[in-house]
C-alpha cells in the first residue's frame, strides 16, 4: 500500500509565489517514489478536488476573517485530512505534514485522532515568526506559545535550517524534541532569456538600468529584512551603481523610511515594484553587480538560494541562518554604521575574476546541497522511512 502523507500549510498548488507552496509545487513534481500518495489542502472557494503532480489537490473553503484565516485553514485542512483516512481506512502509518506552527493551542486534540488512525504528526517549525516587527506583541506572544504546543505534540520536526534546528533543541529541550534537518530547496537552472529578450530589455529600458550596473534586493518590504539599514548604508557609500529594489507594496513603511532617510533625493535608488515573471527574475538577478541580503529571522531562505544561484557577487547580513547557506561563497556585513557601506566600496573594488570565483563557488554551494532532486530525495527516504541518517536527532517513527 502506498504511503499516505497529507500536506497541510501552503496555501496550494500549482504553486503560487510563496515558499510553501513553491516546495509543495517542487516535492510533488520532483517525486521519483512511486509508493508514496500526496495529499494536498489548497485554500479555495469550493470543496472540488483535482490532480497535479500526481498527488490529490483538495479545496478547503475559508472564510474572510482577517489575521485568524490562516489558523482557521490549517485547522479546517487538519480536519480534512483526518476525515479523509477515517473514511478509506488508511493503513499504514500515514504522514500528516503541518508547515509552521499556527495552531499550537488545539494540536493536542487532533494529535490524538492522529494517533487513534495509526498516523505520525510532523511539523515545520518554519522561522522565528515571533520576532517578525510587523506583529503586535499579543500576536507576537501567541506565535511563541503556539510554537511551544506544536513542537511539545510533534513526533517529529523537520527544520529547513540547522540553526532553528538548534534553537528548537536548546529552547524546548524538557519537551525531548526530536527533529531533524532538511533545507529547502532551489532551482540553479539558468534564466531562458537572453540579454535581447524583448521582456528583459523591456523592463531594464524602463527602469533606466545597465546589466552590472545595479545592486539588487529582493524580498517582502517589512522592517525585519532590514530595508533601513541598507538603504543607509547605500546612501552612505561612494558606488556609482543603483540600488533596484523588487519588493511589495506597504506605503505607511516606504513613507516612514522617507520621512527618515529622504532616499527619494538620490537618484541611485530605485523602487521598481514586484517581478512574478519567474524567468525575468532570475535574468534580472545574473545581470546584477551585486546581491544585498538582509533578512535575519527566517531559516533557509528562499530569496538568497535563488540570489546564490543566478548572482556572482551576494553581500550578506551576518547572521547564522545566512552564513549557514553561504559559507565562504559570499561577502558579510553587520547591522552596525559604515559596515555594509565599507563593503560595497570593497565590492565595488573587487576584479572580474575575484567575482567570479565566487560566483561559482555560490553555485557550487546550491547545486551541491539545496538542488530540489537532492531536497526531494531525502523527504521521500523520510517519508518512507521515518527518519534520516545523516543528521536526524533521535527519531525512529517504530520506536
Amino acid at each position: 500500500m502506498d504511503k499516505q502523507v497529507f500536506m497541510i500549510g501552503s496555501k496550494g498548488i500549482p504553486a503560487a509565489y510563496g515558499g510553501f507552496e513553491t516546495f509543495v509545487e517542487k516535492l510533488t513534481e520532483y517525486q521519483t517514489e512511486d509508493k508514496i500518495k500526496y495529499h494536498v489542502a489548497c485554500m479555495g472557494n469550493s470543496n472540488t478536488e483535482y490532480e497535479h503532480n500526481g498527488a490529490r489537490c483538495f479545496m478547503v473553503k475559508v472564510p474572510s476573517i482577517g489575521p485568524a484565516k490562516a489558523i482557521y485553514y490549517d485547522i479546517a485542512a487538519l480536519r480534512a485530512c483526518i476525515r479523509y483516512c477515517r473514511k478509506h481506512s488508511m493503513e499504514g502509518r500515514p504522514v500528516f505534514y503541518v508547515l509552521a506552527c499556527r495552531i499550537g493551542p488545539f494540536i493536542g486534540h487532533y494529535k490524538k485522532q492522529i494517533e487513534k488512525l495509526g498516523g505520525v504528526l510532523y511539523v515545520n517549525p518554519d522561522g522565528h515568526e515571533w520576532k517578525r516587527r510587523k506583529w503586535s506583541a499579543p500576536v507576537r506572544r501567541y506565535w511563541k506559545f503556539s510554537e511551544k504546543l506544536m513542537v511539545k505534540h510533534a513526533d517529529l520536526l523537520v527544520c529547513d535550517s540547522k540553526n532553528i534546528e538548534r534553537y528548537i533543541q536548546e529552547d524546548y529541550v524538557k519537551y525531548h524534541p526530536r527533529t531533524t534537518f532538511i533545507a529547502y530547496g532551489s532551482d540553479n537552472s539558468p534564466s531562458r532569456l537572453t540579454s535581447d529578450s524583448e521582456s528583459y530589455k523591456s523592463w531594464m529600458e524602463g527602469n533606466k538600468l545597465t546589466p552590472c550596473g545595479y545592486y539588487l534586493v529582493v524580498g517582502r518590504f517589512v522592517p525585519e529584512n532590514n530595508f533601513e539599514i541598507m538603504i543607509k548604508e547605500f546612501m552612505a557609500s561612494a558606488t556609482s551603481k543603483d540600488l533596484v529594489l523588487i519588493t511589495t507594496a506597504n506605503d505607511a513603511f516606504l513613507n516612514k523610511l522617507e520621512q527618515r532617510l529622504h532616499f527619494r533625493s538620490d537618484r541611485r535608488i530605485k523602487f521598481v515594484g514586484t517581478v512574478y515573471d519567474q524567468e525575468l527574475l532570475k535574468k534580472i538577478r545574473e545581470e546584477a553587480y551585486g546581491y544585498f541580503h538582509g533578512h535575519e529571522v527566517g531559516g533557509t531562505n528562499p530569496s538568497l538560494l535563488e540570489a546564490l544561484g543566478s548572482t556572482q557577487l551576494n553581500l550578506l547580513l551576518d547572521v547564522g541562518f545566512n552564513r549557514e547557506v553561504g559559507e565562504d561563497a559570499a561577502l558579510y556585513w553587520r547591522k552596525e554604521e559604515g559596515s555594509l557601506s565599507a563593503l560595497i566600496a570593497e565590492a565595488d573594488a573587487m576584479s572580474a575574476g575575484q567575482i567570479s570565483a565566487l560566483g561559482e563557488k555560490a553555485k557550487k554551494r546550491t547545486a551541491d546541497a539545496y538542488s530540489w532532486p537532492y531536497i526531494v530525495n531525502r523527504y521521500e527516504t523520510l517519508f518512507l522511512t521515518g527518519k534520516q541518517t545523516e543528521t536526524d536527532t533521535g527519531y525512529e517513527e517504530n520506536r
